[in-house]
């Protein structure tokens, strides 16, 4: 499907780990005649070894087989292999330090769990085909963490201490994101149809703790996705982005459903998102940017702003273009996303797609990109994006012959739904990444239609998603930034001195408060019931109501402490 790397050197495809007491020595056992990589369980420092070292004691060395090296993070008291502990240091440090670092591998046990998370050993899959097919012959002979794109590899961090000590056989890059493929027949023809989906890291993080731009320009959920169709020997690709409003702007978390939309810096938002699409530009070439918010309301705000921010980009290059999603599709409504395509169906037939021919020659270029955004980036930009890949796929498959002149994908049933599971898989594996949930609206991306069990999921995911973003993501952000290196661990600042939590801080619990809410609205409602049998159960009633509704202002009103 892609080009596989040149690289003089090859990466390991299979080692073994052992654990010997004063050091982990992993061993290539894929037939490679490389060294062995011994880490020191003393002072965390590595070394290349020839031959295993014998053991000391009689507990047999554990181990274990695995595929391929993360990299390393390096914490207050050692240093740690993926989740593996690679310093007894944590055994003669300060207690304060010890309980500093039971609270940075507890975050480590939460990134355990990132998903989406993929690896090739001989394919750059950073890089979408146009981009892996321009490479220089030079570039192609570098290991694969030299060629691949910074901004999409998840492990770039992890990596810096192997890359120091030049461990190319062991560094390999890791990709976040989504990998679907299905393969259909039409008629006599098979094709293969592959979807993509690269995580930037610049801006990473969790919904409601990663919104909008920083001041660089770099968006939050910031994804780039490819679809890769081939034919008898030809190859399709075709790239669309998704990434957050690129303004300074927050939604903090207060206990309410939605949190109103803070705009930060006003008076910086034409330059945050010039820096924005000036990258896209460089990356991409032209841009059409389509914003699918509500015109009204909070998001009507948020949406006016980016628009007057575009007037300053907008060229023969970088477009703007509003679609207020909800107002013309409703909740059900959604085939009239067509209506939005005949606005830019220009911008793509003028941009086109890349197309190789059957010798590996470059028959076609793409020479722009559709940016395609909602306030989260994840349901109406999916099912957006869905739309998008459709028309495309459907307009190469005639350009190949396939497809006669009016002919599309709904006229092959196995193809068609083959086509709807692609797209909603992706969809749901983005949608997690960042929000914790599957994707809303994905009923219809799945089955071309709304459903009473697709509305239903969407309320019971929408409720999952407020519990997530209130009381886990926080825990996950910080998880992310201390994986990706935008938190760094200092001894210095670590573990300096900090205020002891007092007042209501050191009492405030928000399950206890909700109990309580919920007792009080209980009694209230026994009360209630026997008012006609005692007039008192009246008062009890409005008395254990109040109690409820006291509790539940007084614990808004200081939401920070009670979402510490």
């Amino acid at each position: 499907m892609m080009e596989k790397a040149n690289s003089g050197q090859k990466l390991y495809t299979r080692m073994r780990l052992w654990e010997f007491p004063d050091q982990y020595v992993i061993e290539p056992t894929d037939g490679s005649s490389g060294s062995s990589l011994a880490f020191s369980r003393v002072d965390g420092s590595m070394k290349l070894i020839d031959e295993l070292p014998e053991s000391s004691t009689l507990r047999v060395p554990k181990i274990r087989t695995i595929f391929g090296v993360v990299g390393m993070l390096k914490l207050l008291a050692g240093s740690y292999l993926i989740t593996f502990p690679c310093d007894h240091s944590l055994n003669n440090t300060p207690e304060e330090q010890k309980n500093m670092e039971k609270e940075f591998s507890g975050l480590l046990n939460i990134a355990e769990k990132t998903s989406g998370l993929y690896f090739s050993y001989d394919t750059n899959l950073t890089l979408c085909a146009q981009r892996l097919h321009d490479l220089g012959d030079e570039s192609r002979l570098l290991p694969l963490w030299r060629q691949a794109e910074p901004r999409y590899l998840w492990n770039n961090y992890m990596l810096e201490v192997l890359i120091d000590n030049k461990l190319d056989p062991y560094l390999l890059p890791v990709v976040q994101g989504s990998f679907h493929n299905f393969q259909a027949a039409i008629g006599k023809d098979i094709i293969d149809v592959t979807l993509i989906a690269r995580r930037c890291t610049r801006r990473n993080g969790t919904r409601m703790w990663r919104r909008g731009a920083d001041s660089d320009g770099y968006a939050a959920n910031f994804v780039e996705t490819e679809q890769i169709m081939q034919f008898n020997g030809f190859i399709a690709s075709f790239v669309q982005v998704r990434g957050s409003i690129p303004l300074l702007w927050e939604q903090i978390v207060d206990l309410t459903y939605k949190p109103k939309f803070e705009i930060v810096k006003l008076e910086e938002a034409p330059r945050v998102a010039e820096r924005h699409f000036l990258d896209l530009r460089k990356k991409y070439g032209a841009v059409l940017a389509v914003d699918l918010v509500n015109k009204h309301g909070g998001e009507g705000r948020l949406s006016e702003k980016f628009a007057n921010a575009m007037q300053h980009i907008a060229s023969d290059d970088v477009r703007y273009l509003h679609f207020d999603f909800h107002h013309i599709c409703g909740h059900i409504h959604f085939e009239r996303l067509s209506m939005l395509y005949e606005q830019i169906s220009d911008f793509i037939d003028r941009n086109g797609y890349f197309l190789l021919n059957e010798k590996g020659d470059k028959m076609k270029e793409q020479l722009g990109v559709v940016r395609t955004n909602c306030i989260d980036c994840l349901d109406r930009t999916n099912v957006t994006q869905s739309m998008i890949g459709r028309n495309m796929l459907e307009y190469q498959l005639r350009r190949l012959g396939v497809f006669g002149a009016e002919e599309t994908i709904s006229l092959h049933p196995n193809l068609d739904e083959s086509f709807k599971i692609l797209w909603a898989n992706h969809g749901d594996d983005i949608s997690i990444q960042y929000s914790g949930t599957a994707a809303l609206k994905g009923d219809f991306v799945r089955f071309g239609q709304r459903t009473i069990q697709g509305i239903v999921n969407d309320g019971v995911n929408a409720l999952q998603r407020y519990y997530l973003n209130n009381f886990r993501d926080g825990a996950k952000q910080d998880a992310i930034d201390l994986l990706q290196g935008h938190y760094i661990v200092s001894v210095s600042r670590d573990l300096t001195p900090s205020s002891q939590k007092g007042g209501l801080e050191a009492i405030a619990s928000f399950p206890l408060a909700l109990s309580l809410v919920l007792t009080g609205f209980l009694f209230a409602t026994m009360s209630l019931r026997k008012v006609r049998y005692d007039l008192w159960h009246l008062f009890f009633s409005i008395m254990w109501a109040g109690l409820s509704v006291g509790i539940a202002a007084f614990v808004r009103a200081n939401r920070p402490a009670f979402l510490q």
